[in-house]
């Protein structure tokens, strides 16, 4: 096990794309997921509405690696990342925008 992932850090080289300068949203989604398609839309509304703030989404399927280190056994799976990369909160399931709002709240 990657001993950031294990602290609850994730970095840019393991999500594949720069993280966000104040937070980073990150979504494991599969591919028959139809909640995924809504977390997405969610994600991206409240990514979009809050400077500073990134919404990454990652096929689960194909980087399995990543889920089992991160213990992550259904989608959708929404992590919430501080600007360091820090995991502040994790939660399984379609969210609902307040608490994503919420949630940054934390990270912030």
């Amino acid at each position: 096990m990657d001993p950031k992932t294990a602290a609850g850090t994730l970095d840019a080289a393991q999500l594949g794309v720069e993280l966000g300068d104040r937070a980073t949203l990150v979504q494991f989604s599969s591919a028959f997921c139809q909640p995924c398609r809504a977390t997405r839309r969610t994600l991206a509304e409240v990514a979009g509405m809050v400077e500073g703030v990134a919404h990454v989404e990652i096929d689960a399927e194909a980087h399995l690696a990543l889920v089992r280190s991160l213990g992550i056994s259904r989608t959708p799976t929404v992590l919430v990342l501080d600007a360091a990369g820090r995991v502040v909160r994790r939660a399984a399931g379609q969210p609902r925008t307040a608490d994503v709002v919420a949630a940054l709240g934390q990270a912030m």
